[in-house]
C-alpha cells in the first residue's frame, strides 16, 4: 500500500511579515503550512518533505520565484505551483500559466478567503491527479494481464482502449470493483 501524502503547503517569500501574514491567514485550515525565506531553504525543505502545493513570491534576492518553481517541478513533478507577486505583470502571469508551470497567480495584497479557496482547489487538483495516475496504472496493469492471459481475444501490443473494448460487462464490473469504483 502506498504512503498517503499529507496536505502540506510550502510558502516561500523573502519578506518575513508576508510569511507571517500568510501563515496567520491559513491557521484554521486543515493542512500543514511550511515557510522558507529564500530559494535555498525552500529547496532543502523539498528534499525532506513531499508537498502538494508550493507558493512562491516572484521577486526574491538570488532567484525569481518562477525559476524556483521550475526547479521544484523537477524534484516533485506532481506538486501544484502558485506564484505570488506584488508586481502586476499581466505578461508574466500569462506566460507562467500558459507554460503549465503555474496553476494560479496571486497578487499582493491578497484576499484571505480567495487564498484559502485557491489552496483548497490546488490540493484537490493534486489529489485528483494522483488518484487518476493510480487508476491509470491499475488499468495498464490489468490491460497487460488481459492481453497476455487471453491472447485469442486481444492482440499483443493492443492499446488500453482496445483491451477495454474486448472486455465483457462482467469483466469491466470486476475491474471497476478492483479500482474502488462502484
Amino acid at each position: 500500500m502506498e504512503e498517503k501524502v499529507a496536505s502540506r503547503v510550502l510558502i516561500i517569500d523573502d519578506e518575513e511579515y508576508v510569511l507571517k501574514a500568510l501563515v496567520r491567514a491559513l491557521q484554521d485550515e486543515d493542512f500543514e503550512v511550511f515557510t522558507a525565506p529564500n530559494a535555498e531553504e525552500a529547496l532543502e525543505m523539498v528534499q525532506r518533505h513531499r508537498f502538494k502545493v508550493v507558493i512562491s513570491d516572484e521577486r526574491m534576492p538570488g532567484m525569481f520565484g518562477s525559476e524556483l518553481l521550475s526547479i521544484i517541478s523537477v524534484r516533485q513533478p506532481e506538486v501544484v505551483k502558485m506564484l505570488l507577486t506584488g508586481y502586476t505583470s499581466v505578461e508574466a502571469a500569462i506566460t507562467a500559466v500558459n507554460q503549465g508551470e503555474v496553476y494560479r497567480f496571486l497578487v499582493k495584497p491578497w484576499d484571505d478567503f480567495e487564498l484559502k479557496m485557491m489552496i483548497r482547489g490546488a490540493i484537490e487538483k493534486y489529489d485528483l491527479e494522483m488518484k487518476n495516475r493510480r487508476l491509470m496504472a491499475l488499468v495498464r496493469t490489468q490491460a497487460y494481464k488481459l492481453a497476455h492471459e487471453k491472447p485469442a481475444r486481444v492482440a499483443k501490443g493492443a492499446s488500453e482502449e482496445q483491451v477495454v473494448a474486448a472486455l465483457s460487462a462482467e469483466e469491466i464490473a470486476e475491474l471497476m470493483k478492483e479500482c474502488g469504483i462502484e
